[in-house]
Order: C-alpha cells, then sequence, then structure tokens
C-alpha cells in the first residue's frame, strides 16, 4: 500500500460511531533501527500501535505484542478489516516469548483464525529482519516453523515446507482423491478440482473465471460439505511450463489481490498434472509469486513486500 492512500484519509468506524483521521505519513528512522512510514490514526479508547503491510496488494495490519498486549475480539477484527475503515485481509499478531523465534499468529478479516499466511509470513519476517538489521529469521506459526531470507530489495523467501496431500490432514470431509474433486454448485457445470494443504486447506480448478462469478461460487466452495475446515478457493490458467495466472477466493477473506499459500498450492497441483515445472512464476493482479518445489519436498516461495507503515489505532 503507497504513502498517498494513506494521506488525508477520512475513514467512518460505523459500528462505534467514531471518526478515523489517517493523517500524513513521513519516513521516519527509530531507535530500533526500523524504517517504517509513521501514520496517525486518531480514535478514542483503547489505543494500540501496529504496522500496514502487504505483499503485491494482499495487505495485513501487523500488531506487536512484545511490548504491549492487544487482545481484539472478532467482531473487532471485522470492523478494522472493513475497507471503509483501516482495511486489511489479515490481522498479524507478533506474539512475546523467544526473540529468535518469534510466534505469530493470523486472523482473517471475518475474525476467524488461520494457521498459515504465505504473505503474511513473508510481511513479518521483514519487519523482523529489518528490526534486527537480520538477512534470515525462523518464525513460528501453528502449521510449523517457517524460515525466511532477505534477499534486498524488500525480496523475501520463505520456506513453507512440504505439501500435504492426505485426504485426513488436507482436510477432507471423507476418504476421496484428492486429486480428482468433483463439486456440483446449482446453476453451473460440475467443477473438477485439486485439494491439498500448504498449511492451511486449498482447492484448485484449472481454468478461467470472470471476478463476477467467483464472488458468488467462491463462498459455495468455501463452505463446501468436502471441507469441514473450509478452504481457500484458486482458479489456474496455465500460460506455459513456467507461468500460471490465478484469481483467489480466501477462506475468512472473500477476493484478495494475492495468497501466498494459494500459489504455493497451485504451482504444486499444476506440477502434479504435469502442466508446468517445478519453478514456476505465479502471477496475480500487481505481480508475481515464484514458487520452487525442490528436491527437499520443501516449497520456497519468493516475491516482494512492501514498505513498513507505522500506524497508531484508539477503538
Amino acid at each position: 500500500m503507497g504513502e498517498s492512500s494513506l494521506t488525508s484519509v477520512d475513514l467512518l468506524l460505523r459500528g462505534h460511531h467514531k471518526i478515523v483521521e489517517i493523517c500524513g505519513s513521513e519516513k521516519k528512522l527509530y531507535s530500533n533501527n526500523l524504517k517504517v512510514n509513521k501514520t496517525g490514526v486518531l480514535l478514542k479508547a483503547m489505543n494500540f500501535k501496529g504496522y500496514k503491510m502487504d505483499g503485491l496488494g494482499n495487505d495485513f495490519f501487523i500488531i506487536d505484542q512484545r511490548h504491549k498486549q492487544v487482545v481484539l475480539t472478532p467482531e473487532q477484527i471485522k470492523k478494522i478489516a472493513n475497507r471503509n475503515n483501516l482495511g486489511f485481509d489479515q490481522l498479524i499478531y507478533i506474539e512475546p516469548g523467544n526473540p529468535n523465534k518469534p510466534k505469530i499468529l493470523f486472523y482473517n478479516s471475518d475474525g476467524s483464525e488461520s494457521a498459515a499466511c504465505g504473505n503474511g509470513s513473508r510481511c513479518v519476517a521483514y519487519l523482523l529482519m529489518s528490526e534486527s538489521n537480520l538477512d534470515q529469521i525462523s518464525i513460528e506459526t501453528k502449521s510449523g516453523i517457517l524460515k525466511s531470507y532477505n534477499n534486498g530489495n524488500k525480496n523475501i523467501t520463505l520456506d513453507m515446507g512440504p505439501p500435504i496431500f492426505e485426504w485426513n490432514e488436507i482436510p477432507l470431509e471423507k476418504k476421496m482423491d484428492p486429486s480428482n474433486i468433483e463439486i456440483k454448485i446449482d446453476n453451473y457445470d460440475v467443477l473438477k478440482g485439486y485439494a491439498l494443504s500448504v498449511g492451511n486447506p486449498h482447492i484448485i480448478f484449472f481454468q478461467s473465471i470472470e471476478n463476477s462469478k467467483l464472488k458468488i461460487i467462491g463462498p459455495l466452495i468455501e463452505h463446501h460439505s468436502f471441507f469441514p475446515k473450509k478452504c481457500n478457493v484458486t482458479f489456474a490458467d496455465i500460460i506455459d511450463k513456467q507461468n500460471i495466472k490465478v484469481k483467489v477466493w480466501e477462506r475468512g477473506a472473500g477476493m484478495t489481490k494475492a495468497c501466498g499459500t494459494a500459489a504455493c498450492a497451485t504451482a504444486i497441483a499444476a506440477h502434479q498434472k504435469k502442466l508446468t515445472d517445478k519453478l514456476v512464476g505465479i502471477h496475480f493482479e500487481q505481480g508475481k509469486l515464484t514458487i520452487e518445489w525442490k528436491s527437499d519436498n520443501r516449497i520456497y516461495m519468493t516475491g516482494p513486500v512492501s514498505e513498513i507503515q507505522e500506524v497508531n489505532v484508539e477503538i
């Protein structure tokens, strides 16, 4: 998210009937060496600091709990995430604890928790590496320990670990072939998809789709009975052996401009179907993530992250 979009914007938190004013931003170097764009958000009530970041437009509000504990209810998360307010796809907490292996938690814009978020993990990794002047860091998530590398110029690689293909670990409702899932949606043809997990459940359909149609069938597939923990929904167009164009309906967040775990899941499914190589570019509206499934069976995701913007919030 650019600086200009956070300048002289008035927002209304309708649920609290309060006005939020986001003032002009200025770059500032803090004592912890973390370079951020400082942005004031003026509300009344509980005060806390956070950071806005994004990976290819997939945006996040990051709350650092290492120095001040902040606990938001699902309803508060939904209100702040609303695009008429601060707006974001996911909320991320940096938890207090082991400074050598920070723990992070993810919450979707609907207030529900998620075990994994690829782009969000890359953003937090960049923030923490910038803070301590590191070129690599390991972070703990509910889907496992993720190691991240700073390649310079805000380009971050994340080791996402191995893909999961077992039906009961994805998970699916019952035993079935994850590589050939047939879903019938009323008033639409039967859709044939490939299901797997990369820390959270995904299904990928290798066909094109219009945004208007994805907005209709995305939530229907997300909540389909086949997926007891719901799922992320991706429609993928194969460009060639090294490139795929995708559109994503994210579990708990809706249509997003990019999704790191969806990029990983799409790359794995495409290679399993012999459609692409193991090194592939996944193209979103605002750019590309490079996904490599290496011989160690681990998935490596590389791509850009945004500048860090500090946000002070009171609700």
